[in-house]
C-alpha cells in the first residue's frame, strides 16, 4: 500500500465536498478520480500532495513515498536553462555519480574488500537506475513535448506562460515519483501529444492518479476509477466504460431492491392499519409495528445525471454551397499553411493537426479576426456563421448572467430568457451571479447559450469542450448531433471528435488535407498507410539488397555475434579493473576506465542493433 485515507471528510465552511471516504494507492495502479466539477476531485490530488488538509480522517504514507504533483512543480530561479532544471529531476542519480566520485578517492588510500564491495554495489545501482542513459531520456521527453534540444540552453524565463507550463510537466515526468499525480494532463496537448502520454502513462513503472475529461484516455491508462457523488466516494475495478456500465447497473439493481421495499413497507402498513384496532388481530399487528421498525431501510438511490439540454436550430437552411476557400494562405509574420477546402451542406468537420500549426488561426481568419496572407474565402448563400472562441468564450463582464444574455437578445421576456438560462443550469439566485464569478466551465455553457439564441447554420467551433465536464460533454454531443446545419470545428478530444465528425481536415507541415471520414476510418486508414510505408520500406531494402549483392546473413550474424562476445568479455575485463590498486588510487586512470567502459557499452548496442536487423531480415 503506497497511501491510504481512512474515513476522510473535507469542507469548506458549512460546505461538505465529501466525507467518510475511505481511498487507496497500491502498487503500480493506475487511478482516474471522476465526478462532476466541483465535486472535490482537485481538491482530493491537493490533499494527497500535501497541500490541502482532511477536517476529519487519517492519511497512511510511507515516510519514504514520495508524490510529485503539477502544480508543486515550479521554477525558482526563471534564469536557470533547462537542461539546468530539468537535470534537477535526476538529482538521485547525480547522487549516487558523487558518491561513486567520493568511492573512487577514499579507494586510492583505502584497499578493503568492504569498500569494493560498496562501490561495486553502487556502481550496479547506478547503471539499473540509467546513470548512463538518463540524458538521452531528458531529450525524448523534452521533444514529445514540442520542444527542440536547441532549447536545452535557453533560460525559462524567455518561454511563454503555456510552455513553462509544459516545461514543468516535462520536469514532473523525468522526476518519476512513487506517486503521479496529473489534474487535466491532456488539456492544451495536440492528439499526437497526448496519444505519446497514454503510452507513457500506462507504462509509468509506479502509481498515478489522475482527474480527466478525456474518456478515452480514461479508457486505455485506467484500471481503477473512484467516483466522487454526493460527497460519496466509491471504487469501480476497471476503466471509464466499465465504471459506467457497472455503475449503470448497480443503480438499476439499487432501484429494483428500493422499489421492492416501498412496496412490502405499503403492503405492512396497510395490514397494520386494517388490523390494528381489532382486537384479536392487535399482537399480529404490534409483530408486523416492530418488524418495520427494525426493518434495514434502503435510501432512494440517486445518480448525478443533471445537465444542460441544448437544441441548435437554424434560422434559416442556408444555400447548398457553405463555404468556399481557394489557395488561402494563413499565418502571422510566416506563412503556416496553404487551404483549399469547399464545405457543402450537413458536413461535419473536425480540424486536427500539431499546435501551433494553423488549427486555431483557420477558423480566426475565417471569423476576420486575422488578415490572410493571401488567397480567398466566400460564404455560401444566406450563411449565417455561430462562432465559439476558446479565449472570448472565458467572459469578463460586470453584469449579471441575465443581463449579459438579454442585453443581447433583447427582443425576448424575461421569462424566455430566464427558461433558457435554465435549460443550461443556471437556476434561481444564479442568473443573478456576476459573470466574473463565474468558473470556466460556467462561461462556457453561457456563451453556449449565446450560440443558440443566435440560430446559427454555419457552427466555427473552436476547443468547445474545454471546462466542460464529462456530462457536459455528452450533453454537448448530443446538441450537436441533432443539429441540421454544417459544422467546422477545432478539439484535441478524441471521443468528442468520434461522436461528431462526419469529415477530417488535417493541417501539417504547410498543408491542409481533407479526408471524408469518420475520425475511427480515418485512424484506421492512417495505421494502414503506416502498415503499408513500413512494408514499403522493407520491401525497398530487400530489392536494393538484391539488386547490390545476395547477403550471406548467416555467415553476418555468426560473425557479429562473435564480435558481441569479444565485446562483452572486454567489458567485463575493464569492469574488473576498477577493483585493481592501479586504479582505484588513480582518480584520472578511474576516469579513464569510466570513459572506456561507455564505449564498449556503445558499440555492444550497435553491435546487437545491426544482429537484430540481419536476423529480421533473414527471417524475412
Amino acid at each position: 500500500m503506497r497511501y491510504q485515507i481512512n474515513k476522510g471528510a473535507k469542507q469548506y465552511g458549512a460546505e461538505i465536498v465529501f466525507e467518510d471516504i475511505q481511498f487507496e494507492i497500491r502498487d503500480k495502479e493506475k487511478i482516474a478520480i471522476v465526478g462532476r466539477n466541483g465535486c472535490g476531485k482537485t481538491t482530493l490530488l491537493k490533499i494527497i500532495a500535501g497541500e490541502e488538509r482532511l477536517e476529519r480522517g487519517s492519511v497512511h504514507k510511507d515516510s519514504k513515498t514520495i508524490i510529485g504533483y503539477l502544480a508543486q512543480t515550479t521554477f525558482a530561479d526563471e534564469e536557470h536553462t533547462v537542461f539546468e532544471e530539468l537535470e534537477s529531476a535526476f538529482e538521485h542519480i547525480r547522487g549516487m555519480q558523487q558518491r561513486l566520485r567520493e568511492l573512487e578517492t577514499a579507494m586510492t588510500h583505502d584497499s578493503s574488500e568492504e569498500l569494493l564491495n560498496k562501490y561495486a554495489n553502487l556502481a550496479q545501482e547506478f547503471e539499473e537506475n540509467g546513470g548512463y542513459t538518463y540524458e538521452a531520456e531528458m531529450k525524448t521527453v523534452l521533444t514529445k513535448f514540442h520542444f527542440h534540444e536547441d532549447d536545452l540552453v535557453r533560460k525559462i524565463g524567455t518561454f511563454s506562460g503555456g510552455q513553462k507550463t509544459r516545461l514543468a510537466f516535462v520536469k514532473l515526468l523525468l522526476s518519476k515519483p512513487d506517486i503521479l499525480l496529473l489534474d487535466e494532463p491532456t488539456n492544451h496537448l495536440d492528439l499526437d501529444t497526448i496519444e505519446w502520454l497514454e503510452g507513457y502513462v500506462k507504462r509509468y513503472p509506479k502509481a498515478v492518479v489522475l482527474v480527466s475529461h478525456d474518456r478515452m484516455f480514461l479508457d486505455d491508462v485506467t484500471d481503477v476509477v473512484y467516483e466522487i457523488e454526493y460527497g460519496v466516494m466509491r471504487r469501480y475495478p476497471g476503466n471509464y466504460t466499465n465504471y459506467q456500465k457497472v455503475k449503470e447497473t448497480d443503480m438499476e439493481r439499487a432501484k429494483s431492491a428500493f422499489a421492492r421495499q416501498q412496496k412490502d413497507i405499503q403492503r405492512l402498513e396497510a395490514l397494520i392499519e386494517k388490523f390494528r384496532y381489532k382486537k384479536n388481530k392487535a399482537a399480529f399487528a404490534q409483530s408486523k409495528i416492530k418488524y418495520l421498525e427494525r426493518m434495514d431501510k434502503l435510501e432512494d438511490p440517486k445518480s448525478d445525471t443533471n445537465s444542460f439540454h441544448a437544441h441548435f436550430v437554424p434560422r434559416v437552411k442556408g444555400g447548398k454551397r457553405v463555404l468556399e476557400i481557394n489557395n488561402l494562405k494563413i499565418g502571422y509574420d510566416h506563412e503556416l499553411c496553404e487551404v483549399n477546402l469547399e464545405i457543402m451542406h450537413g458536413a461535419k468537420i473536425a480540424v486536427l493537426g500539431p499546435n501551433g500549426k494553423g488549427k486555431s488561426t483557420l477558423v480566426k481568419t475565417l471569423m476576420g479576426q486575422v488578415p490572410p496572407l493571401s488567397g480567398s474565402f466566400l460564404f455560401g448563400h444566406q450563411i449565417e456563421v455561430g462562432y465559439f472562441d476558446q479565449e472570448l468564450a472565458q467572459l469578463h463582464s460586470n453584469k449579471t448572467v441575465l443581463e449579459e444574455v438579454w442585453d443581447q437578445y433583447d427582443t425576448l421576456t424575461r421569462t424566455e430568457v430566464q427558461t433558457i438560462l435554465g435549460n443550461f443550469l443556471f437556476h434561481g439566485e444564479d442568473v443573478l451571479k456576476q459573470v466574473d464569478c463565474l468558473s470556466g466551465g460556467e462561461k462556457v455553457r453561457l456563451s453556449l447559450v449565446k450560440l443558440v439564441l443566435s440560430k446559427p447554420n454555419f457552427l466555427i467551433l473552436d476547443e468547445v469542450t474545454n471546462h466542460l465536464d464529462i456530462l457536459g460533454k455528452e450533453a454537448l454531443e448530443e446538441a450537436l448531433n441533432g443539429y441540421d446545419g454544417t459544422m467546422l470545428f477545432v478539439s484535441h478530444d478524441r471521443y468528442f471528435i468520434s461522436k461528431i465528425a462526419n469529415a477530417i481536415l488535417v493541417i501539417d507541415e504547410g498543408k491542409a488535407l481533407y479526408y471524408p471520414l469518420t475520425y475511427q476510418e480515418y485512424m484506421d486508414k492512417q495505421r494502414n498507410s503506416d502498415v503499408e510505408i513500413k512494408q514499403q520500406v522493407k520491401q525497398e531494402k530487400l530489392n536494393k539488397g538484391k539488386a547490390v549483392r545476395q547477403i550471406n546473413y548467416g555467415k553476418e550474424i555468426s560473425k557479429l555475434e562473435k564480435q558481441i562476445a569479444v565485446k562483452e568479455n572486454e567489458l567485463e575485463e575493464l569492469r574488473d579493473l576498477r577493483f585493481e590498486p592501479e586504479y582505484y588510487h588513480d582518480y584520472q586512470k578511474m576516469n579513464e576506465l569510466d570513459e572506456k567502459i561507455d564505449d564498449i557499452h556503445n558499440e555492444i548496442e550497435h553491435l546487437m542493433a545491426l544482429w537484430e536487423e540481419y536476423s529480421e531480415n533473414m527471417e524475412s
